[in-house]
């Protein structure tokens, strides 16, 4: 059974701060609509409605998430009808995505401005300055787990066989890859099947790879090659034809963790923590970067280092974590003030206008088939 819809994020909370992958996911959408108005105004509500009549009538729609609150949406792409809609606060980069047409939806209208008294304006600038500093400071602690992680990644890289790593990237390009090259090389989408959120990394990739005949979990640890052989095989994708989604790394977003290669049927993923899954079906294999590119007896001769580096890259990524977690609390206080002051009956109309905007495209494709 085919599965109805995708679930990705397109923003992350990163160490490299905020992190957008807009431009590339919805890339080459017929139209965006993009919803501008503050936060409370009912954007991720009117979304998640339009995403829930869209699959009732059978299409798929692929879901991008919020990182601070992952089951609200910021946006959809209806991949048969290749509109998007986006909530303008959540997509920075609307200006750089190359789109048939780009069309603003005012929910800003529905806000009533009066009804904000002077002392609340007051105290939402107050709330603005405390969620900038809470953003700010998940950021530079993510930054800090990022140096950390490096120290753990150089015990490895020290000893890994380049020999053999640069071998097991051409031997599994060359499995996946022959017979499926064509001359027209391809433009992969890339985004994150994961965020660091307030409860702490989330992910989808059991829903990503549900309907896939192929799964290759790499194991191994920090530093042993992961996603630089992800990183080959995906520039080998992309110079073959062979059609690929890139997914980064939520932490670390130089990094990649997974490829899924839809026409193939494959998906090849970073299988360790914090998104650490084990097979559990035909189809499934595993890919361990340790013992085929590491010198025996590393871990061994080491663990004591190890153990101290991987003590405070935790205790780095659970501090990261209570700052998005004061992060949302304070945004959910600014919320409040907008919600108190809006005008759901416009809101109403707007998702009303939208949906019969969609209900006519569904109607032009169903007529054209």
């Amino acid at each position: 059974m085919a599965v109805k819809s995708s679930h990705y994020f397109a923003r992350g909370n990163t160490a490299h701060g905020a992190h957008f992958l807009y431009t590339s996911a919805f890339d080459g959408l017929d139209k965006i609509f993009v919803l501008i108005g503050p936060q409370g105004t009912g954007k991720s509500t009117v979304i998640r409605g339009l995403a829930d009549s869209l699959l009732d009538k059978g299409l798929h729609v692929q879901c991008f998430h919020s990182p601070l609150r992952p089951d609200e949406l910021d946006g959809i792409i209806v991949t048969e009808l290749k509109v998007g809609i986006v909530d303008g606060r959540a997509c920075k980069e609307i200006a750089d995505i190359r789109a048939g047409e780009i069309v603003s939806v005012p929910f800003g209208d529905a806000f009533n401005n009066s009804l904000i008294l002077p002392e609340h304006n007051i105290a939402i600038e107050d709330l603005r300055d405390k969620l900038e500093r809470a953003y700010s400071e998940a950021y530079e602690t993510f930054a800090t787990a990022l140096r950390i992680h490096d120290e753990w990644e150089k015990f490895y890289i020290d000893n890994m066989d380049f020999a053999k790593a640069d071998q097991l990237a051409l031997d599994l390009t060359q499995a996946l890859y022959a017979g499926h090259e064509n001359d027209t090389p391809t433009v992969s989408h890339h985004l994150f099947f994961g965020a660091a959120t307030p409860r702490g990394a989330f992910d989808f990739i059991q829903s990503l790879t549900a309907n896939l005949d192929r799964r290759i979990f790499i194991k191994g640890r920090a530093g042993s090659g992961k996603s630089t052989l992800l990183k080959k095989l995906a520039s080998a994708a992309e110079t073959n034809g062979i059609e690929v989604q890139v997914f980064h790394c939520g932490f670390d977003p130089n990094s990649l963790d997974m490829l899924i290669f839809p026409k193939l049927g494959t998906a090849i993923f970073d299988s360790t923590a914090p998104h650490e899954y084990f097979p559990d079906r035909d189809g499934d294999e595993i890919l361990d970067m340790y013992t085929r590119t590491i010198a025996p007896g590393t871990d061994e001769a080491h663990a004591a280092e190890i153990a101290g580096i991987k003590a405070r890259y935790s205790a780095k990524m659970k501090e990261a974590t209570s700052h998005l977690a004061e992060a949302e609390a304070i945004d959910s206080q600014i919320k409040a003030y907008y919600i108190a002051a809006t005008d759901f009956s416009i809101v109403e109309k707007f998702r009303q206008q939208l949906q019969s905007e969609l209900n006519e495209r569904i109607g032009s494709i169903q007529l054209s088939k």
